[in-house]
């Protein structure tokens, strides 16, 4: 039996990958015991309770970026964040911390090396953040979900994805994946997502758009997000969602993707091969042109600026690569050979070789 610690947060490429692994250890080793460590603001104090395992919390700790207050307090906060965590790997018998990132991490790796048991950092991006880089320097084996990754001794384990999703790629479920949202069959099929909260010029773009798609012979499906004011339908060629909670067959469904580029979505369009367009967020360190360069360089994908995502876009660029099935082909092709689809074994077996008693895995 063995405890382990998994630690992340804030985000859903923080998160879901956790959870990925969190639920393949839970079934590969029904004896051990996983607890996750995040806090009481992210994503996680809500996923993780859903997915039926144990959450521990810390403060939410960001790290300072310019003189303040906070910045002075900050190393006491670190501190106890440290203790905190230590007396959580005592008291539970730890054997192995994972870390993916977030405010949980950092403190999570140095209580970690304290208390002289291993830990293992997965980076989800493509550019690594702040607390997995200063992580890494001691990290007992370090995993990396894209080749292109900068990170000393990094192993290119890929994404854990969800097991719906690992499911869904080795089925061809095309016909009945349409089906389900009441889409036709055999008709060419664009999926269009900005994530849970939605992209507004991506979404503003399609909506423009939607004539000359269906004019073209292409139906959409057109995930908008949870904020978006558009509002929900359902016609012969368009049915438009504010959320949906069966991605593995959305994207199961289409021929092409418009979609962000975060890391968890490039990772699942690449290892089903669905030939994409990413139109990465704007804003920020530009982490998303990042995390898709690796299957735009493969071939698999198409990136596009923000600002250039515009219905004449669509009409010059979009509806004639839908339409060339030839090209659509090779770039799902370009695309699979890119791409892992069993990041989360891999994963795991990469956190089973740092243990002391290390025994063959399961799977």
């Amino acid at each position: 039996m063995t405890t382990y610690l998994l630690a992340g947060g804030g985000t859903g490429g923080h998160v879901n990958p956790l959870l990925a692994l969190a639920e393949w250890i839970r079934v590969n080793e029904p004896d051990s015991v996983v607890l996750a460590l995040g806090t009481k603001e992210g994503l996680e104090s809500k996923l993780v309770p859903e997915r039926g395992f144990e959450l521990l919390t810390i403060e939410r700790l960001p790290f300072p970026r310019k003189p303040s207050l906070y910045a002075l307090k900050f190393p006491f906060k670190f501190q106890r964040a440290v203790k905190e965590i230590r007396n959580i790997i005592s008291a539970n018998a730890v054997d192995v911390v994972v870390g993916f990132g977030g405010y949980a991490s950092a403190p999570a790796y140095v209580a970690a090396g304290k208390n002289k048991i291993p830990f293992v950092i997965h980076e989800a991006n493509a550019l690594p953040g702040m607390a997995n880089r200063l992580g890494a320097r001691k990290a007992s084996a370090l995993a990396v979900a894209f080749k292109s990754t900068k990170l000393p001794s990094a192993v290119f384990t890929g994404m854990p994805l969800r097991a719906e999703i690992e499911s869904a790629i080795s089925q061809d479920s095309k016909s009945v994946s349409r089906k389900h949202f009441g889409l036709d069959e055999t008709t060419a099929t664009l999926l269009v997502t900005g994530g849970s909260l939605g992209a507004r010029s991506i979404n503003e773009a399609v909506s423009a758009s939607e004539s000359a798609l269906d004019a073209a012979g292409i139906q959409v499906l057109h995930i908008v997000g949870n904020k978006s004011e558009l509002p929900e339908v359902r016609t012969k060629s368009l049915v438009r969602l504010k959320y949906c909670d069966s991605m593995d067959l959305a994207i199961s469904a289409a021929d092409l993707a418009i979609s962000r580029a975060g890391a968890s979505t490039v990772c699942e369009l690449g290892a089903f091969g669905l030939p994409s367009i990413f139109v990465p967020y704007p804003v920020g360190n530009g982490e998303q042109r990042f995390n898709a360069a690796d299957l735009v360089e493969a071939g698999g994908a198409l990136v596009v600026e923000d600002s250039n995502f515009t219905f004449d876009y669509v009409r010059d660029r979009v509806i004639p690569l839908i339409s060339n099935t030839k090209l659509l082909h090779q770039m799902a092709k370009a695309a699979k050979a890119a791409s892992i689809s069993d990041g989360t074994n891999r994963l795991y077996k990469l956190v089973r070789s740092v243990l002391p008693t290390n025994s063959n895995p399961s799977k």
